[in-house]
């Protein structure tokens, strides 16, 4: 099968790659770029473990073909911290013991962060609401909308 050659940028880097017509964005992530972080959970963009933010727009890695990176800007989880500091939410995470098995993590933290920058000061129903295309079989997702919470809040202090 014929490769495409795909010019894009993820994680604020420059990248180039082949992939085939067919390939998803999470395959090329995860087997061509060995950016393992987003997962695939189901395949079918039911359970947001492959989330990513493409243009500042949350998707499903899975649902999303490689060869439209084409000219894109790709935030994936191994994005969010800067260097060895982490991501204010991830920080949260952490903090509050927000994650479990880790499988649904990395799609959760991107939809956290999408939300964020849409939305930098939400209730706690626009929290669950945001992360509701997320499933965590691990937790009672209390944790989790707490952590998002807190980084807001935490971030809104730090703006002042």
């Amino acid at each position: 099968m014929a490769k495409i050659h795909v010019t894009t940028t993820v994680n604020g880097e420059p990248t180039e790659f082949l992939c085939t017509a067919t390939q998803t964005m999470l395959d090329v992530l995860r087997d061509v770029l060995g950016l393992t972080g987003a997962k695939e959970g189901c395949g079918s963009g039911d359970c947001g473990a492959c989330s990513i933010i493409v243009d500042d727009r949350l998707v499903c890695g899975c649902l999303m073909l490689g060869a439209e990176a084409e000219g894109r800007r790709i935030l994936t989880i191994e994005g969010m911290a800067e260097g060895d500091k982490l991501h204010p939410l991830q920080q949260k995470f952490v903090e509050l013991a927000a994650l479990q098995c880790g499988v649904c993590t990395p799609g959760v933290l991107i939809a956290a962060k999408a939300l964020l920058d849409r939305n930098p000061d939400p209730t706690e129903t626009e929290v669950r609401f945001g992360l509701a295309g997320n499933l965590c079989r691990c937790t009672g997702y209390d944790k989790i909308v707490r952590a998002v919470l807190e980084a807001a809040a935490e971030q809104k202090e730090i703006a002042r």
